[in-house]
């Protein structure tokens, strides 16, 4: 018992004290106090007292492309906890390959009359798939926040790393190394975050008709990153800036499967600051995300819509960070 409210207190933000005059049905406790309490309770995974039983929590979808990528599941600690600790119950909806669409997931989300959900992603954009279940939310009228997924057509509000800078700072980096050749592993086209780093590229390199030249595209894979990155370094470019921290990985893997050095042949930089970036060989230099307050932004837009009933449909730019590690070096001299 004693475990279980410390574990409860620390989820909910509160007292030990507190959490036991909520479970105890007594009086002295605010509603969202006691909301904040019912949601950890139900987080954790333990069972309601039967008197509170009937109080059901407010539920809130967050819906996530992948686990693998460490980022997402940094994202999904954030998002869960401040929810949690905002008097909301989280749902977390991942998609697979070959497993639960999106779509069905918006499906099982609204058969459960969620109160809002968050999307994290990028495969946003109108041309390129089927976006009725988006709009079933916007005729709904169901708060939603889009999280790296700058999409202006469907009017959610959005909270983003700022894509232009992360580029300025990946490809300024590599410039300042001596790099010449610098070339591009990005997600697929439908990706938004990709489209605005090549557009970010095309800008900041000397010409953009040759900086295009050096780009491929890639499924989020170490192995597809690994054919794309093959591909760049036999046209000779000597600095690769990727989209993620997995796309860099496979970079990496490739630059030794054709027999380079990293840094001493090819410098990689990748994006994300994801987990376990300090314990790869060599250590990744990256563009670092500030996920923690992203995730906070995000849980604030949605709860600004569901409690308060204010509408957004701007976008929050959050500045990245380069961070240098050994995976970039001065170009070689031939």
């Amino acid at each position: 018992m004693t475990k279980r409210l410390a574990e409860v207190a620390k989820k909910a933000g509160v007292s030990e004290a507190t959490v036991s005059r909520v479970l105890n049905g007594r009086t002295g406790v605010s509603q969202a106090t006691r909301t904040s309490v019912l949601t950890a309770l139900d987080v954790l995974g333990y069972e309601r007292p039967t008197k509170l039983r009937g109080e059901r929590a407010r539920l809130v979808g967050l819906v996530l492309p992948e686990l693998q990528n460490p980022i997402f599941p940094a994202l999904a600690e954030v998002v869960t906890g401040s929810l949690a600790q905002r008097g909301f119950t989280p749902a977390l909806c991942a998609r697979t390959i070959g497993g639960v669409p999106e779509s069905d997931y918006v499906e099982m989300l609204l058969d459960h009359q969620v109160s809002g959900v968050i999307f994290a992603g990028g495969s946003y954009a109108l041309a390129d798939a089927s976006h009725e279940h988006y709009l079933r939310l916007v005729e709904r009228g169901l708060p939603v926040v889009l999280v790296n997924a700058g999409v202006d057509e469907l009017g959610f509000p959005r909270v983003s790393t700022d894509d232009a800078v992360a580029v300025e700072q990946a490809y300024g980096h590599l410039r300042s190394l001596g790099h010449e050749r610098i070339g591009m592993v990005l997600g697929p086209a439908g990706h938004i975050p990709s489209r605005r780093k090549l557009n970010a590229m095309l800008s900041v390199a000397g010409s953009a008709t040759e900086a295009e030249a050096l780009v491929e595209r890639s499924s989020f894979s170490m192995e597809g990153a690994r054919v794309a990155a093959t591909k760049l370094v036999e046209r000779g470019v000597t600095g690769i800036v990727c989209a993620s921290d997995v796309l860099a990985l496979g970079a990496i893997r490739a630059a030794r499967r054709l027999g380079r050095a990293v840094p001493g042949d090819v410098s990689v930089v990748g994006f994300d600051d994801s987990a376990f970036m300090t314990c790869t060989d060599p250590p990744l230099t990256t563009v670092r995300q500030p996920i923690e307050t992203m995730g906070q932004a995000a849980v604030d837009l949605l709860v600004s819509q569901i409690d308060e009933g204010r509408e957004f449909s701007d976008e929050l730019l959050f500045e990245p960070e380069l961070v240098v590690r050994g995976s970039t070096g001065p170009a070689r001299k031939d």
